[in-house]
Formats: structure tokens, sequence, C-alpha cells
């Protein structure tokens, strides 16, 4: 007897339709045939799935049966397949009768004892469920809770598959899990940590240009000697971003899902993402890949932070794959298994020292680097990737006055208060199109929403020329110009709002070359 089960495999963030197909009750020797492109994960399944018939109670079967994984020329990979693969011989023997069994969309990894466990990309999986018009999607719990964020789709959780059996042959019902997207909305709020702006000593002009960074969502490099506080200032940005939108924590969900994150708890719910690779991250760990190509750290820093401490110390080749990313807002990676694009619209913030020593400049410490020895430094960070970093900045080394000083600084919800009301603004500016942010604006954008008088285009124009900036930086200078005018609820871009954007830039030349 044959059965049919609709199941799901993850191609990058997206699930793709999978059939479970099962045919019991062929003539031959007693035994199972796995096929469909699978890989050892999905193939050992059947080691799992027979012990947890037996420990379920069922009968698993005597003779020949063939489990076919269609379409055969899309690899699978992971333990999605147990659940859909039990219920499926229970069906073809049998022993589960259902007449609806292929208007469900079905996954879960099976324990020997036959409880479930939860899968990856619960909520890709309720997209795709949602898209095929299905009746509903037939979860392990924890992931039926992340596919419930998803409307228009009934998810039901099971624990075991004795329960799932239960259930879809109408012996016990099940009530499908309520839409999350309500308790989404009021949970969606930055978390108070410890951690707060208001800790920070000094470093005025640091803390401004964060402030500018993020209201804008613009990319930010921070120079200074050792202890000057650049870490601290980054892990603290996460304090004053404005909380997610729900479409934009949907998107982060996705991604983080497909990782493996929200099962293992590694996700923050309700936080924009804070990615912090160690600078021997690899290429593929940066950008994403592997044999099915997954997310990478850009993609997991999608609408949040991703932080480089000491950028120099990372591999050359990790940071030349960011440029096309910061770019685009988005990654496409081709591998033999497929080829899948990803989202990564993020924040870079990066840190590092003036030299290999860290004191060059210093007025309290002796820099023992040779001129060489800092070229070759700074060398390790090219032109064309720092060209793409909107706001540079210098962070001096605190003095003792400073660092003995008790007045706290402005607290993390001041500053997130107004970044808050600047992303407002333009919200309401972008209002539709793809864009959100004034980082992310395009050409015809700028040209619409960045247009300043001719006395002030003559002041960029000298400024182009003493610095020998790009035209790329030219944009860039324009688009800060347009965060500080929107900081300062100034409708056009003024004077004192386009002389701080080109201070920004300053470092290009004078530090770099």
């Amino acid at each position: 007897m044959l059965a049919t089960i609709t199941s799901a495999a993850l191609q990058g963030i997206d699930a793709e339709t999978v059939h479970v197909e099962v045919n019991a009750g062929e003539a031959g020797e007693p035994r199972w045939y796995l096929v469909g492109l699978a890989d050892t994960a999905v193939k050992e399944s059947s080691d799992r799935v027979f012990t947890a018939l037996n420990n379920s109670g069922f009968r698993p079967p005597r003779t020949r049966t063939t489990i076919n994984l269609a379409p055969g020329n899309l690899r699978k990979e992971g333990p999605f397949y147990d659940l859909p693969i039990a219920l499926g011989i229970l069906a073809a023997t049998g022993q589960l009768k259902c007449d609806h069994l292929g208007s469900w969309l079905i996954a879960g990894e099976l324990s020997l004892s036959g409880g479930t466990r939860p899968v990856r990309g619960a909520l890709a999986m309720a997209q795709l469920a949602k898209t095929l018009g299905k009746r509903g999607l037939l979860l392990p719990s924890v992931s039926a809770e992340e596919a419930a964020l998803v409307e228009g789709v009934e998810v039901y959780a099971v624990d075991s598959l004795d329960r799932a059996v239960r259930f879809l042959s109408g012996e016990k019902p099940l009530a499908p899990l309520d839409s999350a997207q309500n308790r989404l909305r009021a949970g969606t709020t930055t978390p108070e940590g410890l951690a707060d702006f208001s800790e920070i000593k000094g470093q005025h002009a640091l803390r401004r240009a964060v402030e500018v960074a993020v209201a804008g969502s613009h990319n930010l490099l921070m120079l200074g000697p050792p202890g000057s506080g650049k870490s601290m200032v980054a892990k603290r940005i996460p304090t004053i971003m404005p909380s997610p939108t729900l479409d934009e924590h949907l998107e982060i969900l996705g991604i983080h899902s497909a990782a493996g994150r929200t099962i293992s708890g590694e996700m923050n719910w309700g936080a924009r993402p804070f990615r912090s690779p160690h600078h021997t991250v690899s290429d593929v760990a940066l950008l994403g890949g592997g044999t099915i190509p997954g997310p990478g750290e850009i993609s997991l820093a999608h609408h949040g932070v991703l932080f480089l401490d000491e950028l120099p110390e990372f591999k050359r080749s990790a940071l030349e794959v960011l440029r096309q990313p910061l770019e685009d807002g988005d990654v496409t990676i081709s591998r033999s298994a497929g080829k899948v694009t990803l989202p990564c619209a993020f924040m870079l913030v990066a840190a590092m020292n003036p030299c290999p020593c860290g004191y060059l400049g210093d007025t309290k410490h002796e820099c023992r680097c040779t001129p060489t020895q800092v070229q070759r430094y700074r060398a390790r960070i090219s032109g064309p990737l720092l060209d793409r970093i909107d706001i540079h900045i210098e962070a001096p080394a605190l003095s003792i006055n400073e660092l003995r000083s008790e007045k706290p600084g402005e607290p993390s919800v001041a500053l997130r208060d107004r970044i808050q009301a600047t992303r407002m603004r333009q919200q309401a500016r972008f209002q539709g199109s793809k864009t959100s942010v004034n980082a992310r604006m395009t050409h015809a954008q700028i040209r619409k929403h960045c247009a300043i008088e001719p006395a002030l285009g003559d002041l960029l124009q000298q400024a182009m020329e003493q610095l020998h900036l790009s035209a790329r930086a030219y944009d860039r200078i324009l688009k800060v110009a347009r965060t500080i005018s929107d900081l300062a609820s100034s409708p056009h871009i003024e004077a004192p709002h386009l002389l701080e954007a080109i201070q920004y830039r300053s470092l290009d030349r004078t530090v770099f070359y």
C-alpha cells in the first residue's frame, strides 16, 4: 500500500516541498530502502523510526518497504523526516486510518522512545504550508510555537508519535496554537540589561558618532588605543537601537530558525541581533555556505549589528567578502547543491588600533612600531572596504580625571528615544518603498531627499578634492548629512549638518594614506 505525506527541506532560509512516499507490502526480503538524495542524518532515520515505532506500541513493517523523498534532485539533510516517515509507514501498513493525510505538512525528529524533538526552519515551513494551502502543520512543540507566528495557517504541536497518530485518526482532537502575533507585538522591546551608555566615561565625540550611525544605520569604524572604550561602546549599541518591527522580527527569526539558533536558545527574542565573530572566522562562516548553503554571520546580523573587533586582524579574504553585501543588503551563494540568496542588511561596526602596538599618537605611551610596520598594519584594510564605511571616528585615550568622574553619561533610554524619533521620520519619508533607513537610500532617493544648496555643493566639492574622496564617499556623506539633519528635526541639509558629515570621512586620507 502506498502513502504520501508532505514535508519540507530547507534551502538557505526558505523551505521547499518534499513528498515522503512510503510503499509497504512489496515482495522480497523484509528490508527498508530509503532513496531520494538523502544525507547521512536522513539515512540514519530508519534506525530511529524503527525503534520509535516499537516503543510506541506500533508494528514495524515486516515486508520490503521503499521510502522515497521526492523530488529526487533536491538534497535532503537533517532529521526533519523522522515523523513523516513513521506516519507514512503506519498509513501504508494500515495502522493509521486518515483520509486527509495529504492535507498536512509534517516535520519532526523522533527520539527512540517515540517522543518528538524540535527541528530548525519551522517558520519557513509554516510559510510554505500557507503558500501550498495546507489544512495545517504538525510539528514538535518548540517548533510549533515558532511556526505559530505566521498568520493564516493552523499549527498543531505534537509531543510524541502516538499523539500525532491519535490526532490524525480522530481519536484525540488537538486545538491549534493561538497566533503569537499579539504576544510578539507586546514582547518586542529592547532588553534592559546591566550594560548602559551612562557607564561610558567621556568620549563625547564617539558617543555622538554612534548616535548618528545608529539613527541612520550607517557603518561605523572606531580608531583608538587599547582601553579607550571602543569595545565597551560597541557592546552597548543594541541598547540604543529601536525595537524591530513585526515584519523585521519575522525576517530575523526566519534566518535564526534556519540556522537552528531558536532551538538552542541562543537567540534573544524581541531584540535586534548583535554578532561579534572572532577574528579567526573563516570566509564561509562569515559569508555563509556549506554543502547546502546556509546563513553565515552577516545574515545572522540581518537588521542588527555585525561587530568586528580588531579589524586588521581578520583575514584579508574574509574582509573582502563583505564588500558586495555591504552595498546590496543580500548575498548570493552558489554551491553544487544549489544557489540561494540570503538577506544581510546589517550595520557594520568595526574597531581597530592605530598601529600594531596600539599607542601611535598617544601622549602617555611610546609607540615602538616602525613606519613600515604601521603601513603594513593599516594596509590590511583595503580602500574599497574602507570606502563603504560611512563614519570614521577617533576614540582617544581617557584622562585620569575622566576615569575618576562620578558624573554618569546620558543613559541609553534617552539616546534610544531620539533615535526612534529619527527612524520614524525616515520611515515616513520612504513610505511605499523598500528603503527604511537613510543608509539604504538608492541613487534616485539621494537626489530627491539629499538635495543641497549650490553654496553647500561648492563646500562639498572642495572637501572631496582635498581629501581625494571617491564618488561612493560623496553619496555616503550626503546620506550621513541627511541623518544628522533628521536628528536635528530639520527638513533640509544645512551647513552644520554637512560639515559634521564631512568630518566623519577625514580618516580616509589622513590616517590610511
